[in-house]
């Protein structure tokens, strides 16, 4: 019998700046390599996966209800990052800087690539071959809103817009 798993502390996601080779079958070497985003990311509005698909309408003559068929896919996406600063002040951006995922999506227009792992992993876990990816996609940023309530810590919700997705893909093996 399986054993199920408490979801708290287990999305990882990772923001890509440069197109992996197979966007559609990313390896842990790339992956790795990323941005490691979950960490800085707001968990109560992150929004990264599927929504309804749209309706295809075409009942027959003789049909007395609905019955759409399933049509293309939609997906949403979009978070708010906290911001995070050096002690002498300025945005945290050094090579492990905790501002690089704001500094990566904060310019609306950004074509990025965004891989969301949701498993029995703890999201500080590494990516490894076989792991399962809910949804890989390429995502352009919106501008960054301003929280109606600035209280609490500094942070900036951007909207992502989906353009090409991959759902229930698996970290790929090759090298």
């Amino acid at each position: 019998m399986g054993v199920r798993s408490l979801a708290a502390g287990r999305t990882k996601f990772t923001i890509l700046t440069t197109k992996p080779a197979d966007p559609e079958n990313p390896t842990a070497a790339e992956l790795n390599a990323g941005i490691q985003a979950d960490p800085v990311i707001m968990k109560n509005d992150f929004l990264w996966g599927a929504t309804d698909s749209e309706k295809i309408d075409e009942p027959t003559l003789r049909q007395k209800n609905k019955s759409n068929a399933i049509g293309e896919g939609n997906y949403e996406g979009g978070a708010t990052f906290f911001r995070y600063w050096k002690a002498a002040g300025g945005a945290d951006t050094g090579v492990d800087g905790e501002d690089l995922a704001f500094q990566a999506v904060k310019v609306k227009g950004t074509t990025l690539w965004g891989y969301a792992r949701h498993t029995d992993k703890d999201a500080d876990e590494p990516w490894e071959a076989g792991d399962e990816i809910y949804l890989g996609a390429d995502f352009i940023t919106d501008e960054p809103q301003r929280p109606s309530d600035m209280g609490g810590y500094t942070k900036w919700r951007v909207p992502f817009e989906i353009q090409t997705a991959y759902p229930w893909i698996a970290v790929s093996a090759a090298a």
